[in-house]
């Protein structure tokens, strides 16, 4: 009976992911579950594709098999485009393995890895050997270029360590001094390729989506402070899994997302500070975590743990549970600039209007 339930509850989520994927005229976007990694996929209505990273190179490529499924279920027989936020395993390690599985139009990424990284090299130099084959188009993107990636209205506001001047179409309102910078430092600047992360902002409908990968609190602040080059931003990707060295309430309160969604892994990620920020943000109306935040004493390596279940968001709002894992976080955004967001587990969905 509990089996008999379980295929019930999955049936009824996958009618409903499948209804969120058919509308038309829909920018659709699936943050898939690779447990603490990273592997965003945004499809236009026209079909085509970016994703953005990879995931782990772990578990006999479970990531790759992920993102593929999450392709397939989108109707795509190709990824356009692969943007590589920065070059850890957990966002640049499921290359080769996607690429042996599915095929992939062009890859984007921020160029040459910081030096004074101290974490492994193998997974840049898997990547680099793909590349020397010829096979794909590849391209080194500038913080403020415009994305090239066919279809897709998007600008680099961060990479290599650098952040984008300004945004053009940002309203005169953004322009001027930002007062919520008053009496914050700057952080001190990550030696790392976390702050090295090639960051987009995406538009689509009226909306702002901002995916920044691992983008450090001090990139962060150059993008608020003492002007915010953003705005305020309907959809946010949270930055490093929810961890404490990005998503600081400058930059949060800046941006002040409507939506956000935190691809933390069950082991990773997720902060309390994080979650506490972003639930008291202004404009915030539902923030989604792919699982349960760890709880206190748990392997939560380099990172701050969390503080207790309380400071999880409600379990509508979680894609994973404990016992489960895989299911995913599905966006549908319409012409209209209607955005409604699935709950893979739940096969609840949830409706933001257009403001």
């Amino acid at each position: 009976m509990k089996i008999l339930t379980s295929l019930a509850t999955l049936s009824l989520s996958a009618l409903l992911t499948l209804g969120a994927f058919a509308q038309k005229n829909s920018l659709r976007i699936t943050a898939i579950d690779v447990e603490g990694g990273q592997a965003t996929l945004f499809v236009t209505p026209s079909g085509q594709s970016l994703l953005v990273d990879t995931g782990w190179d772990k578990n006999n490529g479970r990531d790759a098999d992920r993102i593929v499924a999450a392709a397939k279920a989108m109707g795509l027989s190709r990824i356009d485009t692969v943007l590589l936020t920065h070059y850890h395993d957990d966002h640049i390690g499921g290359v080769p393995q996607l690429a042996e599985r599915f095929p992939i139009g062009a890859f984007l990424d921020h160029g040459e890895r910081i030096p004074s990284d101290p974490n492994d090299t193998s997974f840049l130099a898997n990547y680099r050997q793909l590349l020397a084959t010829g096979k794909y188009k590849h391209f080194v993107v500038k913080a403020g270029d415009k994305l090239p990636a066919p279809g897709f209205d998007a600008v680099a506001i961060s990479s290599a360590g650098v952040v984008m001047d300004h945004d053009r179409e940002a309203p005169a309102v953004h322009r001027g001094s930002n007062p919520l910078c008053a009496n914050v430092q700057q952080p001190a600047t990550d030696t790392q390729e976390n702050g090295q992360s090639l960051g987009i902002m995406i538009r689509f409908a009226g909306r702002k989506i901002v995916d920044a990968g691992d983008l450090t609190s001090d990139r962060e602040y150059s993008l608020v402070c003492p002007v915010n080059k953003l705005g305020v931003v309907d959809l946010l990707i949270v930055s490093h899994h929810g961890v404490d060295w990005s998503s600081s309430p400058v930059f949060i309160n800046s941006i002040a997302p409507r939506v956000a969604i935190m691809d933390n892994g069950a082991h990773k990620g997720a902060s309390t500070s994080v979650i506490d920020t972003i639930r008291k943000s202004s404009r915030m109306e539902a923030l989604y975590q792919l699982h349960l935040a760890p709880p206190a004493g748990s392997p939560n390596p380099g990172k701050t743990p969390q503080e207790g279940p309380e400071h999880n968001v409600p379990e509508a709002f979680i894609a994973n549970t404990p016992g489960t894992d895989g299911r995913n976080v599905v966006i549908a955004i319409g012409a209209d600039g209607v955005m409604r967001v699935t709950n893979e587990r739940t096969g609840g969905t949830k409706q933001f209007a257009h403001k």
